[in-house]
């Protein structure tokens, strides 16, 4: 398996903004070839600390869904979010091989 984890850091003010956000997603990633789960999580100490972890099957699925259209579209879209602040957000993304379950 592999594990692919965004975080951003969001202003506390607009965190519920944007886990709404994340609630009504488009789900096209479910879609996608190897796709296994998806979660936002919240940082209990952190509130203002998200994460989108995502579960793939392999590497080279999680590749194929990140090279896709419906990737770049969705992606095109978040840039073009009307509040330039969370617009703007650059996400710190981790990449991980399950060596163990």
């Amino acid at each position: 398996m592999y594990i692919v984890q965004s975080i951003v850091e969001v202003p506390v003010d607009k965190v519920e903004e944007v886990i709404g956000l994340y609630q009504n997603r488009s789900r096209s990633v479910d879609k996608a070839s190897g796709f296994i789960s998806f979660q936002l999580l919240q940082n209990e100490n952190k509130p203002g600390e998200l994460t989108v972890h995502m579960t793939w099957e392999d590497k080279k699925d999680y590749l194929a869904w990140v090279t896709s259209s419906d990737f770049k579209r969705i992606h095109d879209l978040e840039r073009k979010y009307p509040d330039q602040e969370l617009a703007n957000i650059k996400a710190t993304v981790r990449r991980y091989s399950v060596r163990a379950e």
